[in-house]
């Protein structure tokens, strides 16, 4: 299982990742934009999520993914990190959300962080 170290070393590995504290928890950044957070009790992660998908992740797997109260009107997610397969799946997690948040430039000058799958 993933752990909150686990979230700060995958995340910072995403090109050109800052951590920058906000709302009293870590925040990770790119091209200025956040793309995840590691809240309070640091048992999950939120990430950027399309909300037309997030809405299958949390009907597909509701003991994985859910939106928390506060953040339901933006495009987030929340994800239990004890419900995490292997921190593979941590990566493709963090890496899409860093997709959703990163400069055009990034996503073209890093293909091999590409749609999970290879594509």
């Amino acid at each position: 299982m993933p752990e909150a170290e686990d979230v700060r070393r995958v995340a910072l590995s995403l090109p050109e990742t800052s951590e920058k504290i906000a709302w009293s928890m870590p925040t990770f950044r790119v091209g200025g934009k956040m793309f995840a957070t590691l809240p309070e009790d640091e048992t999950s992660i939120a990430v950027r999520c399309p909300k037309e998908e997030r809405e299958e992740l949390v009907l597909a797997e509701p003991g994985k993914f859910w939106i928390a109260d506060h953040e339901a009107q933006f495009a987030w997610v929340r994800v239990r990190l004890a419900a995490l397969e292997d921190e593979g799946e941590l990566r493709d997690i963090l890496a899409d959300s860093w997709r959703q948040a990163a400069p055009t430039r990034l996503l073209d000058s890093h293909p091999e962080l590409g749609l999970p799958g290879g594509s």
